[in-house]
C-alpha cells in the first residue's frame, strides 16, 4: 500500500474543481435559474450573482474538488483504485457536503421541495462526475 500522493490529490482536485465550475455554471444558465430565481425572490432576496459571488463559487468548487479527490486517496487503499471506488467517493462526499443542507432547507421550509431536489440531484451528479475525473489523475506513490 502506497502513501498518499499529495501532489495527484491537488492536480486531481482541481481537475474536479474544473468539472464542477464548468457543469455547474452551465447547469445553472441552462434550467437552475429559472427555479432559483423565483425562490430567491420570494424571500426578497436578489437572484444576481456579483463579481464576488461569482469568485467565491469558483474557490469553493476548486476547494471541493481537491477535497473529493483526497476522499478518494483515502478509501482507495480499501477499496481499490478505479471507477468503483471515485462513485463512492464522490457520493459519500455529496452526501456530506450536499445532502445535509438539502436535508436542513427543506425542514425549515426555506425553498420549495421540487427545487431541492432538482439542484440536489443536479449537484450529485455533477460531483459524481468531477470526482470520476479527478479519480482519473490521482495515482498513489509507491
Amino acid at each position: 500500500m502506497g502513501k498518499t500522493n499529495w501532489n495527484r490529490v491537488f492536480l486531481g482536485g482541481l481537475l474536479a474543481g474544473v468539472v464542477i465550475i464548468v457543469l455547474g455554471f452551465a447547469a445553472y444558465a441552462i434550467y437552475l435559474e429559472k427555479l432559483w430565481t423565483p425562490a430567491m425572490e420570494a424571500l426578497g432576496l436578489s437572484s444576481q450573482m456579483s463579481v464576488g459571488l461569482y469568485i467565491f463559487a469558483v474557490v469553493i468548487s476548486l476547494i471541493v474538488g481537491i477535497l473529493a479527490i483526497w476522499l478518494y486517496s483515502a478509501i482507495r487503499p480499501r477499496y481499490g483504485a478505479g471507477v468503483k471506488t471515485a462513485l463512492i467517493a464522490g457520493i459519500a462526499f455529496w452526501v456530506l457536503s450536499g445532502l445535509l443542507t438539502y436535508i436542513s432547507y427543506g425542514v425549515m421550509g426555506m425553498f420549495p421541495t421540487n427545487l431541492l431536489v432538482i439542484d440536489g440531484l443536479t449537484g450529485l451528479v455533477i460531483l459524481v462526475v468531477a470526482t470520476l475525473v479527478g479519480a482519473w489523475v490521482y495515482k498513489e506513490q509507491e
